[in-house]
């Protein structure tokens, strides 16, 4: 890590210790645009591959084929992102996909908003959250312990990264576009931080 030279003022400071956690960085709004950021602020950080895909271009010289990774990275803890990567090579679309969720990390807030458990323990969405991505519609509706997550495959673990362990979900659209449905989960956790409590 010493190698790393920061390009912006938000890596300066944490390379020189001014900010020792990541919810400085979003407690400040600060933009964070180097993946090295992350690596330094949230140490154990977990990636799973969510979907690979060929995908083609038309260029004047006929189709030129593409990898394109869907990525999802998370502490298990609260924070959680997901990415996207293309390249000519699958290892390569990977890790362009780990660098853009590395980049696109947002707070998930979690807490006990099923009226059927009050344990007050941060194992659930606090609220009914709603996320959209193309066709995709997910809404999150807080469970009671022991429920588990009752979700898709692609959403399990992107809420298991986020650290939310119960959870009901709802679905509409078409949720074998691993993409669309990665982001829609994505999304519908940002908007736990849409209301101020």
């Amino acid at each position: 890590m010493s190698l790393w030279e920061p390009r912006t003022e938000l890596g300066r400071m944490v390379k020189e210790g001014k900010i020792r956690t990541i919810d400085e960085v979003f407690a400040n709004n600060y933009i964070i645009k180097e993946p090295e950021i992350v690596d330094i602020l949230v140490p154990g950080l977990k990636q799973e591959l969510l979907n690979v895909n060929i995908v083609q271009r038309q260029t004047h010289a006929g189709e030129r084929s593409l990898f394109q990774a869907v990525v999802a990275v998370g502490n298990e803890d609260g924070y959680v992102g997901v990415g996207i990567g293309k390249a000519r090579q699958v290892r390569q679309a990977i890790e362009k996909a780990v660098r853009e969720a590395k980049l696109n990390l947002i707070p998930v807030r979690r807490g006990c908003g099923s009226w059927k458990c009050s344990c007050d323990e941060p194992h659930s969405v606090p609220f009914v959250v709603k996320g959209k991505s193309g066709s995709v519609e997910v809404t999150l509706i807080p469970a009671p312990k022991g429920v588990g997550l009752v979700a898709g495959d692609v959403a399990k673990a992107v809420l298991r990264l986020a650290g939310v362990k119960d959870v009901w979900t709802h679905t509409r659209g078409d949720t074998r576009t691993t993409l669309n449905f990665a982001l829609a989960v994505y999304n519908a956790l940002r908007n736990t931080y849409y209301f101020k409590i």
